[in-house]
């Protein structure tokens, strides 16, 4: 098992959450990739927090960002890796925007304008828009007056790798587009960019690490653990039924039991179901169906208001 693991490291591209986290701990890495995607000349002045918790309040559910550090101008910058469209992005990065803004201030504090400019980045293999453009920027502005800009200091941006505006980009901004879903030595050879091979510098020790791979591995082993587990418990609750469908019912009672515990522990759909390896639409009716039963997730209610 463990040969196989050290392949999968080596396999996995920056698109991957694991890579992409590992290698944008690096302020060297994240500051290169935040001035490639804005095409602009970004420098950071403290290193990259990776999964960065925000929990505003212990009634509101518990923010997990993938990456953030801030610039010498005190903007902070945020970036996700996503691989699949869920369905809920656009919402979601209106709510992370939020949360974050809300973490600024001081409590009791009345002086917005001591908030920083903040710029939500997220990066996905496919079109959030169905445009073809490679990059949405989003920043407030008026229907009356399409020329007047809000200036809130707030702006959020949408990367799509697989955009058709070539044109409108330099060659280095379409390197990493390619370089994002396949993050391989050949790639890097290829480009003409410092940036890009810098981040393939660190990208190439984190896949040769030896201390890379045990966390791998413990990471991987937690999946199939919890994987196994529900089906071993599901498996063993159906047979004391002594029915098939008792069988199944024992399996998605597990499943649906594993996601609220990742729901306690305040995780997003999206990482329950990669957590998980579940599909992403099951884990998103669990999720909404449990979400009624907050905070206690009666198990067997939710698994009645989705199955019976």
């Amino acid at each position: 098992m463990a040969n196989n693991v050290v392949t999968k490291l080596a396999e996995l591209n920056l698109v991957d959450k694991f890579l992409f986290d590992e290698t944008m701990e690096d302020t060297e890495a994240y500051q290169a990739v935040v001035s490639i995607l804005l095409e602009n000349e970004i420098e950071l002045i403290n290193k990259p927090e990776t999964e960065k918790e925000l929990r505003i309040s212990p009634q509101l559910r518990q923010v997990r960002l993938d990456v953030v550090s801030m610039d010498r101008g005190g903007k902070l910058y945020y970036t996700e890796m996503q691989q699949k469209n869920t369905g809920n992005l656009r919402k979601r990065s209106r709510y992370y925007q939020a949360q974050l803004d809300v973490s600024l201030l001081e409590p009791g504090s009345t002086d917005f304008n001591l908030l920083n400019d903040s710029c939500f980045i997220l990066i996905a293999p496919f079109d959030l828009f169905g445009k073809g453009l490679y990059r949405y920027t989003f920043e407030g502005g008026c229907r009356e007056c399409p020329d007047l800009k809000l200036e809130d200091g707030a702006t959020r941006i949408f990367i799509n790798t697989r955009g058709t505006n070539r044109q409108e980009f330099s060659q280095e901004f379409l390197d990493f587009m390619e370089y994002i879903t396949a993050t391989t030595d050949e790639i890097a050879d290829g480009t003409k960019s410092p940036r890009i091979k810098l981040i393939h510098e660190k990208v190439r020790k984190i896949k040769i690490s030896e201390k890379m791979g045990v966390k791998f591995m413990q990471k991987w082993e937690e999946i199939a653990y919890a994987r196994d587990e529900g089906r071993t418990e599901g498996l063993a609750q159906g047979r004391s039924e002594g029915l098939v469908q008792g069988q199944a019912k024992g399996e998605k009672l597990k499943l649906i039991e594993m996601t609220c515990k990742k729901l306690r522990k305040g995780k997003t759909p999206e990482e329950i179901s990669e957590d998980l390896e579940e599909d992403m639409e099951v884990i998103l009716r669990i999720c909404n169906a449990a979400n009624e039963y907050a905070p206690d997730y009666d198990v067997e209610a939710i698994y009645t208001r989705l199955f019976e």
